[in-house]
Parts: structure tokens; sequence; C-alpha cells
């Protein structure tokens, strides 16, 4: 045997005898973090599929509760409506108190919608279009009941350039000032939405439609006044 495989052997030996040493040292503590990994994952995994099922139990849920409510169903649709509001996953939820909201319109409690609109976009744990949709809603509502004052600010921050319901405020206010007899008011902002071509097409015939019929008023005024 050369002095080289001798040296080699000797120095296999060492290394071993210091692994030996650092696993006896160290042994429990590496298995304990592998472990720890381990039932990491394991724990994610199974949070994963938890939530995966609560969202398709509750996907389940709304998709049934929207059925019912469209065969007349509206107390047993309402009912779990409001379970998913109060326990249901955050998206859900927030879907579920819009229908609830919509139906207490169309039951006719007015009032009552808009307060269950004005939840919705008081929630900061939603996205802030979501928050501003039931403000819009809130806000069409709320013509017929409440002052233009009142309504413009309800939709206060919402006609600017990047908010994508701007021209939903701008048509709504001017219709709470057309009500309030404001038809110079009216006519500025259905002008604005006309020449908004970002603005959905239905809406702007909407505001063309408006602007016709402001013509004689507007014509009208200089006389009066």
């Amino acid at each position: 045997m050369s002095d080289e495989s001798i040296f080699r052997e000797v120095d296999e030996e060492v290394r071993h005898e210091q692994i030996q040493k650092l696993w006896s040292k160290y042994g429990i503590y590496v298995v304990s973090v592998c472990v720890g990994v381990v039932v990491a994952v394991g724990g994610i995994k199974g949070w994963q599929a938890y939530q995966l099922s609560v969202a398709e139990t509750a996907g389940d849920k709304y998709v049934k509760a929207i059925a019912l409510a469209e065969k007349n169903g509206t107390a047993e649709a309402d009912k779990i409506f409001a379970e998913l509001a109060a326990s249901g996953p955050s998206g859900y939820a927030a879907l579920a108190n819009f229908q609830r909201a919509a139906a207490l319109a169309k039951n006719g409690d007015v009032g009552g919608a808009i307060k269950a609109y004005d939840v919705i976009a008081a929630d900061t744990k939603l996205a802030e279009l979501m928050r501003n949709l039931a403000r819009v809603r809130a806000g069409l509502l709320a013509v017929d009941t409440m002052a233009l004052d009142e309504i413009e600010g309800r939709l206060s921050g919402l006609d600017t350039r990047d908010n994508p319901w701007r021209n939903a405020a701008r048509e709504i206010i001017a219709l709470a000032a057309y009500k309030a007899g404001d038809v110079s008011k009216a006519d500025r902002l259905y002008t604005e939405i006309v020449g908004d071509l970002s603005a959905p097409q239905g809406l702007r015939q909407r505001a063309q439609i408006m602007l016709t019929l402001l013509q004689p008023e507007l014509q009208a005024k200089p006389a009066q006044e």
C-alpha cells in the first residue's frame, strides 16, 4: 500500500469520525427541521384544500340562492345570502350583500337597500372598485328621495379621469340636478358624458336624449330670469 493510499484512508476515517460527532451533537436538530418542513408543507396543502372546499361550497350556495330568487323564493334566497354575507369567503360575501341590497330595492324597500349598499361601500376589506359600485347603486336609488347636495356628497371623488364609475356618477348627479331644477348643471354633465369617448355607448345615448329634452328649458331660462 502506498503512502498516498494510507493518508487517504486516514483522512477518510477522520472525516467519518467528525461526521459522527456532528451527527451525535446536532442530528436531532436536523431531523426536527426536516420534520418541521414536512409538517409545514402538509399544513399549507391542507389549508389550500380546505379553502378550495369552502369556496366551492359557497359557490354552490350562491348559485342556489340566485335560482331561488329568480323563482320568487325570496325569503329562502335572502336567508342563504345572509349566511354567505356573514360567514362566506370575502368574494361571495360581497356578492351576497349586493344581491340582498338589490332584492330590497326590488321589493320596494329603497331605504333598506341604500343602507345595505352603504354597508358594502364602508367595508375597507373589499376592493375599491366594488365599494365604489355600491356607492353608485346607492346614489341611483337615492335620486328620488335625497337632495342634490346629498347625492353629490355620496358620489364625490368618483368623477376623475382614471375612475371607471365617473360617467355613471355624472349621469346620476345630472339626473338629480334635473329633478332639482338645476338644468344648467344637468346640461353640463350630460354634455361631458356625450363628449367622453370612454363612456359606454348606451350611457352616451341616454345623455344625448336628455340634452335634447333639456333644450327647451335652457332656452326658456334666460327669459324667465
